[in-house]
């Protein structure tokens, strides 16, 4: 079996221009910032689309991301402790689209799940229905929300074995699992990495099937 284990430099050089990354994580929690400024050093990549929770604080490589210039299209849920993000959005310089959270998260999942999109009634009658299909069921109306999918997903775990199967602790779990399963290729970020047989089955969150490329930090 060949080896997912490779460092930062050789996982991020997946990215190429135009693609669109997930980037896992809740600010702080379950962010992989070791991958986020592995790309940001050593691969030039340009013309991105970020698909993240929310784009970070000062402190997070992520902001830098934004900041860099390199960032074509945002989809997140939130984008206050960003200024910068805010800025592209008023300017023009990047296509900036927010969601709810929940809606933010359901479009990953029916992405990764190969389905054609998610009904859900949050939204109506906010500028959030604004271009989207509108289907009543049963009586109620719903908005029609398309999948999500990307390219490449950056993720954080804190364990991994040499298969690629995750354990990811407590809250940072957010996005970080729903994001593995709706990318052509996930890079696992991850503190641990222990023989294959060693973690128990139950204890898996991410199936190692799903992950192509695992980076060992701290």
């Amino acid at each position: 079996m060949k080896s997912k284990l490779l460092s930062a430099k050789e996982a991020v050089e997946k990215v190429k221009d135009g693609d669109a990354i997930m980037v896992g994580g809740f600010l702080a929690g379950g962010h992989p910032e070791h991958l986020v400024n592995a790309l940001l050093e050593t691969n030039p990549a340009k013309d991105l689309t970020v698909i993240s929770n929310d784009t970070g604080t000062k402190d997070l490589s992520i902001f830098q991301l934004v900041k860099s210039g390199r960032v074509k299209r945002i989809f997140a849920s939130y984008i206050g402790s960003n200024p910068e993000t805010g800025r592209l959005m008023m300017t023009g310089e990047a296509e900036v689209k927010l969601f709810p959270q929940g809606t933010l998260a359901e479009k990953i999942r029916s992405g990764g799940a190969g389905l054609g999109g998610v009904l859900t009634p949050v939204g109506l009658g906010t500028i959030v229905e604004e271009g989207k299909k509108k289907l009543e069921i049963q009586g109620k109306e719903y908005l029609l929300e398309m999948p999500l999918k990307a390219n490449v997903a950056f993720i954080k775990a804190e364990k991994a074995d040499e298969a690629g199967n995750l354990i990811i602790r407590g809250s940072s779990r957010n996005f970080n699992i729903v994001m593995a399963t709706a990318a052509d290729y996930v890079i696992a970020e991850v503190n641990e990495i222990v023989p294959i047989g060693e973690i128990e089955p139950n204890h898996v969150n991410v199936p190692g099937v799903l992950v192509n490329a695992i980076v060992k930090v701290g």
